[in-house]
């Protein structure tokens, strides 16, 4: 699937990958940061943003959207970093093809999915989904009456928000939703998996170094999920992310944008 992505800076290529609900202008803050040390690619992936639609939503169809984009762009090698969805995809994407890759972080997500993929997280993400599909925004005259609609199904003005950005408008001067919310939807529990946990014969991700981002006040890293990422990338760092959530490079961009530094450094 031919992605589309923005391009900002010069210096070594990194690809930073957008979470559930987000999109490439999500990340433009900090690209444009870190833009004098790297040459930064922000994709949307698929079913988000600009990007093609398909009624396939999984991490094996978004790791080689990202190997094919890598190929269209000629990076041999690159860092990649990945937030939440976003994360769960570079993580695969490091699995598959580690030889690719000069660097690896990975923002506020574990490889690995939970023992029951119905989690708190999944109702949450599917009442935002059913809200999303329930809310025809079409008939609105402004962003504002748009929002005001959405406040009927999502009261988080946080959440709110954040879902906002995924409208927009058409070239009849009406708003649609741009996130292929159906798709989603169907696809809801692939997005709740991630990677296998190692077992005695996994082979572990080697040849580049790994920093794992953990918003200090976030739960979607457990604990009791360190071990086994230890065992999956031996060389990986967990760093704390203060006075942040799960949207960590919102809340504390500086300590993103440093942590990123970092890894170039390694």
């Amino acid at each position: 699937m031919k992605l589309f992505y923005r391009k900002y800076g010069e210096g070594p290529p990194l690809m930073i990958l957008h979470g559930l609900y987000g999109s490439s202008d999500n990340w433009i803050t900090v690209a444009k940061a870190i833009s004098s040390d790297f040459t930064v690619y922000l994709p949307d992936l698929r079913n988000h943003g600009l990007s093609p639609r398909s009624r396939v939503h999984d991490y094996t169809a978004m790791s080689s959207d990202i190997h094919e984009l890598s190929d269209e762009l000629g990076l041999n090698k690159f860092f990649l970093a990945g937030h939440s969805m976003g994360g769960k995809t570079a993580i695969l994407y490091a699995v598959r093809w580690p030889e690719k890759l000069e660097g690896l972080a990975i923002a506020d997500i574990s490889p690995f999915p939970a023992s029951d993929i119905r989690t708190p997280e999944y109702y949450q993400h599917l009442e935002i989904l059913n809200a999303i599909l329930e809310t025809d925004v079409s008939g609105a005259a402004t962003r504002n009456d748009a929002e005001l609609l959405l406040a009927e199904k999502i009261s988080s003005e946080r959440t709110r928000g954040f879902i906002m950005k995924n409208i927009q408008r058409t070239s009849d001067n009406k708003f649609s939703w741009k996130i292929n919310a159906p798709s989603i939807l169907r696809n809801l529990e692939n997005i709740m998996e991630g990677v296998a946990r190692p077992s005695e014969n996994y082979k572990p991700v080697t040849g580049f170094p790994v920093i794992f981002l953990k918003g200090e006040k976030s739960d979607y890293i457990p604990d009791d999920d360190r071990s086994d990422i230890f065992k999956l990338f031996p060389s990986a760092e967990i760093k704390i992310i203060p006075d942040a959530g799960h949207w960590l490079h919102t809340d504390n961009p500086d300590a993103v944008i440093s942590s990123l530094l970092d890894l170039l450094d390694k």
